[in-house]
């Protein structure tokens, strides 16, 4: 199964983050706590070049705690870091503190010249890694727009978030190719891909799969079952997905999965793994 998406807005967002770095002091780059290496669009590296940076690893809350613990031990030797939840709220108070860290150096430079100004940060990720909720989360209110599909936040909005802060937030890029398919499959799997532009029901094999080989039994626990191997059908019977003669409804099986994958009902699963 091959992945590629890359809308047409995204070229025109490429073209944006190059015309705007220059009016920025700090990025915040978001990723998703599931995917840490995965999620991290490798353009955005080329394009952000020396800027101070701080990785922001949301939907920790969905990510499995062990995993977590260990990228951000191997993440720090980049730079800094930080695992949240902007949906539960859990750790984003550290997100100014360490911003008002990165930019203390330049703060000092600009007192001795007796000027006095707001840090300027740019929120970069790549779409449905949750970069207008922590913007909804750090102001207090919704001023960004958000959604649970890729590709909401269209334009780009400069946001006061404190009195020395100012946050400009822009779409969510993906990259045109996918050189590693397994990455593209990670990325749809996670929500970051529609839907709409690669078989479900394959994906979902795939998944179930690597579910069974990685978070062995955690299948088995949620849908109550104690077939060793476990597939649409299986899910598709436990879930009532049945139509004329009995046969299983194999594609609202697959859909039914992963909204309960991606809600982390059958595991807290990290698909990035660290052994």
């Amino acid at each position: 199964m091959d992945i590629q998406w890359f809308p047409g807005h995204m070229t025109k967002t490429k073209r944006q983050l190059l015309e705007q770095l220059k009016w920025v002091d700090v990025i915040i780059e978001t990723g998703d706590a599931r995917l840490p290496l995965s999620s991290r669009n490798p353009l955005l590296r080329e394009l952000l070049g020396a800027k101070p940076k701080l990785l922001v690893l949301n939907k920790a809350d969905l990510a499995d705690e062990d995993q977590t613990g260990k990228w951000l031990k191997k993440l720090e030797q980049e730079g800094p870091v930080l695992a949240v939840s902007a949906s539960t709220g859990a750790g984003m108070k550290k997100i100014i503190p360490m911003l008002e860290e990165l930019m203390a150096e330049k703060w000092q430079k600009l007192a001795e010249k007796g000027i006095k100004k707001p840090i300027r940060v740019m929120v970069v990720g790549i779409p449905n890694t949750g970069k207008s909720t922590i913007i909804n989360t750090l102001t207090g209110r919704a001023q960004a727009r958000t959604g649970n599909k890729p590709g909401v936040t269209r334009g780009s909005q400069w946001l006061r978030i404190h009195g020395r802060i100012e946050l400009l937030d822009t779409p969510g890029m993906l990259w045109p190719k996918f050189d590693d398919q397994i990455i593209g499959r990670k990325l749809a799997a996670s929500g970051a891909v529609r839907d709409e532009v690669f078989d479900l029901e394959e994906l979902a094999q795939w998944l179930i799969a690597w579910l069974q080989t990685n978070y062995q039994g955690a299948l088995n626990k949620y849908y109550k079952t104690e077939q060793e191997e476990i597939n649409l059908e299986t899910i598709g019977k436990e879930r009532g997905c049945l139509i004329s003669g009995g046969r299983v409804d194999t594609l609202k099986a697959a859909q039914i999965f992963f909204r309960e994958f991606r809600s982390a009902k059958i595991a807290r699963a990290t698909l990035d793994r660290l052994e």
